[in-house]
C-alpha cells in the first residue's frame, strides 16, 4: 500500500511538470484528467478481480500477481513514448500505462489489507486496530508524503532546465517498493482464519451473503466513496493550488515543497487515530474525526478569500494540514478497517474490494468534478470562489459521511473478524447450508462442525450494546 500512496500522489506532481513543459498542448487535451484519473479505473477494475481471486483461490498468491504488475508497469509508465517522438503519442502511452498500473494497485487493497486484518486476530488484544492501521493507511500517507518530497529532490538536482528527466525518474522510482517486496511475499503463509473460514472448495451462496450483508456493505461503500472523492482530488491538485497561491515566479522545487509540508499533515492524524482506534472503537473514531474535518473545510472555506494570497501561505499549510489530518484520523485510518473486519473470512475479499473500489470510483469521480467545481465557479478555477467551492462540497460531504458511521455502522470490536465468523456460520446452517463445506481440505478432514466447536475453541469478547 506504500506504493499506492507513492504512485497514485506522484503524478499530481508530474502533471504540474508536464503543464509547465507543455503549455496549452497539454492542459487543453483530455490527457490532462486522463493521465491522473485513469490509474483509478483500473484500481476499480484490480479490486474485483483480485477481490474474488483472494477468496476462491488464495491471499498470498493474489497479492504476488499485484506485485509483479506494479513492478511492470511502474517502470513502463517512466518510459512512456510516442511514435516519432510525438506529444500526442506520449501521453497516450502514459494513459494507458497509468491504467494497467491501477490494476496492479487494485490488488493490494483486497489482498493485503484483508490478510493483514485477518493477522491481527494473533495479536494482544487492545493492540489489534492501530497494527493494521500502521500497516495500511499510514503506509499509504508515507508513500503521499514521498510523491511529492522526490520530485523536489529531482528538481534541486536536475534543476528546471531537466523536467523531462524529472518527471520520468519520478515515476521509475516506484519501482522500488514492490520490488523490495517481492522475496518476503514469496514466503509468506496464507492466513490462519483463510485455512479454516475460506470457500475455495465449496460454491459460495451468493444470495444467502447478499440477504445477510448487502445493507452493510452499502454503507461500508457510500462512506469510502465519499471519502476519497474528496481525498484523492485534494492530494492531486494541492500542487496546483499552492502553485496558483504562489504565483508563476515561484521556483518549482518550492511549490513542491510546500506540497511536501501539507502531505506531512496526513502522517500525524494516521498514527495518532491508530491508536485511538484502539481506544474509542473505529465507528466512534470515524465520525468524530470525519465530522471534525467538516467543521475544518467550512472555516477553511470561509478564510479562503484570506489564506490564498502568497503572504499567508504559511496559514494555507496549516490549515489545509489539519483538514487532512482530520480526514486520515477518521475514515482514513478506519474505513479499511470497517470494511476488513464487519464481514465473514470467506468473503472478505469480495466484500473488501467491492467497498474499496467504490471508494476508488469516488476518487475516479472527484479528480474529474473537481476542476469543473472549480471552473464553474464565480470569476474561474483561480478566483476566489474556485478556491472556496471544493470546499464547501467536500465539507458537506464530511457531514454526511458522519452521519452515516454514527447511525449505521456496527460496534467493531477485537474480536470482531471471530464474531463476524461465528455469526456468518450461525446465518448459514439455520438457512440449511452445510457449514463443513468450508475451509481448505485439510481442516475439513478434521472438521466435525461449526459453530459450537468455534465457540469452544475461542473466547471472544461481549458485544457492545449500541
Amino acid at each position: 500500500l506504500f506504493s499506492d500512496g507513492y504512485l497514485n500522489g506522484v503524478i499530481g506532481q508530474v502533471n504540474t511538470i508536464l503543464k509547465q513543459l507543455y503549455g496549452t498542448a497539454y492542459t487543453n487535451s483530455p490527457a490532462q484528467s486522463n493521465v491522473t484519473a485513469i490509474t483509478f479505473a483500473g484500481t476499480v477494475i484490480g479490486q474485483l478481480f483480485f477481490g474474488y481471486v483472494s477468496d476462491h483461490y488464495s491471499r498470498k498468491w493474489a497479492l504476488m500477481a499485484s506485485t509483479i504488475l506494479l513492478i511492470i508497469f511502474a517502470a513502463l509508465s517512466a518510459g512512456s513514448y510516442g511514435a516519432g517522438g510525438s506529444l500526442g503519442g506520449m501521453l497516450a502511452a502514459l494513459t494507458a500505462w497509468r491504467f494497467l498500473l491501477g490494476i496492479g494497485i487494485g490488488g493490494e487493497y483486497p489482498a493485503g489489507s484483508v490478510a493483514c486484518a485477518e493477522s491481527t486476530g494473533e495479536l494482544k488484544s487492545g493492540h489489534r486496530n492501530r497494527w493494521f492501521i500502521m500497516f495500511t493507511n499510514v503506509q499509504i500517507d508515507a508513500g503521499t508524503i514521498l510523491s511529492s518530497l522526490v520530485p523536489m529532490i529531482l528538481v534541486l538536482i536536475c534543476t528546471e532546465d531537466h523536467l523531462r528527466l524529472v518527471w520520468r525518474l519520478s515515476l521509475g522510482l516506484g519501482v522500488i517498493p514492490p520490488l523490495s517486496l517481492l522475496y518476503l511475499r514469496a514466503k509468506l503463509d496464507e492466513p490462519e482464519e483463510f485455512k479454516k473460514e475460506s470457500m475455495k472448495n465449496t460454491s459460495t451462496p451468493w444470495l444467502l451473503v447478499l440477504k445477510f450483508y448487502w445493507l452493510r456493505l452499502s454503507v461500508v461503500s457510500l462512506i469510502w466513496f465519499v471519502y476519497d472523492f474528496s481525498a484523492y482530488s485534494f492530494s492531486i491538485y494541492s500542487t496546483q493550488w499552492i502553485s496558483v497561491i504562489l504565483g508563476d515566479d515561484t521556483s518549482l522545487w518550492k511549490t513542491f515543497g510546500w506540497g511536501t509540508l501539507v502531505n506531512a499533515f496526513y502522517l500525524p492524524g494516521a498514527i495518532a487515530g491508530a491508536f485511538i482506534s484502539d481506544w474509542i472503537g473505529p465507528r466512534r473514531a470515524l465520525y468524530t474525526f470525519v465530522f471534525l474535518q467538516g467543521c475544518v473545510g467550512f472555516l477553511m472555506a470561509g478564510l479562503y478569500g484570506i489564506l490564498d494570497k502568497p503572504a499567508n501561505i504559511a496559514g494555507f499549510v496549516v490549515i489545509y494540514g489539519i483538514f487532512l489530518s482530520l480526514g486520515e484520523a477518521g475514515p482514513g485510518d478506519n474505513i479499511g478497517l470497517v470494511a476488513s473486519k464487519t464481514s465473514a473470512t470467506a468473503i472478505r475479499g469480495q466484500y473488501y474490494a467491492i467497498a474499496a473500489a467504490c471508494g476508488k470510483l469516488g476518487a475516479f469521480v472527484g479528480t474529474y468534478v473537481f476542476p469543473i467545481i472549480q471552473k464553474n465557479a464565480p470569476g474561474g478555477a483561480e478566483s476566489t470562489r474556485g478556491g472556496q467551492d471544493p470546499f464547501f462540497v467536500s465539507s458537506s460531504l464530511c457531514l454526511f459521511s458522519a452521519a452515516l458511521a454514527f447511525f449505521m455502522l456496527p460496534h467493531i470490536g477485537q474480536d470482531t473478524i471471530t464474531t463476524e465468523d461465528i455469526k456468518f456460520r450461525e446465518y448459514l446452517e439455520e438457512k440449511g447450508w452445510d457449514t463443513r463445506q468450508m475451509g481448505s481440505k485439510e481442516y475439513q478432514a478434521g472438521s466435525s462442525s461449526s459453530v459450537d466447536v468455534m465457540r469452544n475453541e475461542k473466547v471472544v469478547e461481549p458485544e457492545e450494546k449500541v
